[in-house]
């Protein structure tokens, strides 16, 4: 039984049709990406996820429970970290996460509010007031109350941004826990390098469909792999290496006479450099290097409508 399974599911905001029959599986134990740039559709998808929004057609289980139908057992099963800082100023952080756990049941939970606080270093705010926390801090108690019912499928809408570099290390480290005790992780976050260490698996969303579906190891193969960096002093690149050339607009000063090449073996780069000098051009600097998820993001969302084999 999949912890998420997501069926053809379409949602209209009066004339912007937010998802376009978006469909995909998380298994149990995963840690998920859901990828795309803002607009795409992830925080609507989230949002259906959650019961905060209604699909127009469609259907989302978790771990089997209908959102609409069997809505308790799914929100039972389902912690969200909602993108924005919501919180009640009239109480403490642990009174927030005392109320937390009585929206499900949930009593003589000190233990493991305890325990959350500790692994959030939120210990020695625990009975300051909501109203006094930094920015930063919120968010450590928005985290906490998507993890103070024990949810075995957790969903973090960009957990870490605009918090500092503590914060994302103390976070990721007891996501990563809770991951290996079994727990099953969906993170959307525009930080990739993020997603490219945690994820197992990736979505990307462009514009309300599923572009990209597939394991991070393959699609970094798959669409980047080895790429070979130039920039000339003089000339053009040869035409016969125009197919090979991957888009440069997130290089700094992308365009002018820097080129970035996919390579499929080192061996390719002294026939590259052979055709250059031949046509004239004159090397200032070169570089080869592995691409990372961010060049591959950027060739999804500026490739064709539909990535044959993956979407």
């Amino acid at each position: 039984m999949p912890a998420i399974e997501i069926r053809n599911v379409k949602k209209r905001y009066k004339e912007l049709q937010a998802l376009k029959g978006v469909s995909f599986t998380v298994e149990e134990g995963e840690f998920f990406g859901l990828l795309g740039p803002n607009g795409a559709g992830k925080t609507t998808l989230i949002s259906a996820l959650a019961g905060l929004a209604r699909a127009d057609e469609g259907t989302i289980e978790v771990r089997g429970h209908d959102v609409v139908t069997d809505y308790r057992n799914a929100r039972r099963n389902l912690g969200v970290v909602p993108q924005e800082l919501v919180f009640d100023p009239f109480f403490t952080v642990r009174e927030t996460l005392r109320i937390q756990s009585g929206y499900f049941g949930l009593r003589n939970n000190d233990a493991w509010i305890d325990e959350v606080m500790a692994n959030l270093d939120l210990t020695e705010k625990a009975d300051v007031n909501m109203r006094a926390l930094s920015g930063g801090m919120k968010r450590r108690v928005l985290v906490a109350q998507a993890l103070v019912h024990r949810p075995p499928v957790i969903v973090l809408d960009e957990p870490t941004a605009g918090v500092d570099v503590e914060l994302r290390q103390t976070l990721w480290k007891f996501i990563a826990r809770l991951n290996r005790e079994g727990h099953t992780i969906v993170l959307t976050t525009h930080y990739l390098e993020e997603a490219e260490e945690l994820c197992d698996r990736i979505a990307m969303l462009r514009r309300g469909e599923v572009v990209a579906l597939e394991r991070t190891s393959t699609l970094l193969q798959r669409f980047a792999g080895t790429q070979l960096f130039l920039r000339f002093s003089e000339g053009a690149l040869p035409t016969e290496l125009r197919a090979l050339e991957v888009d440069t607009s997130n290089l700094p000063n992308g365009g002018g006479n820097q080129h970035l090449l996919r390579l499929n073996s080192y061996d390719e780069v002294e026939r590259i450099l052979s055709l250059c000098r031949a046509n004239g051009c004159k090397l200032e600097e070169m570089e080869v290097r592995k691409a990372d998820l961010e060049d591959v993001f950027v060739q999804v969302m500026n490739g064709p409508e539909v990535i044959e084999g993956l979407a």
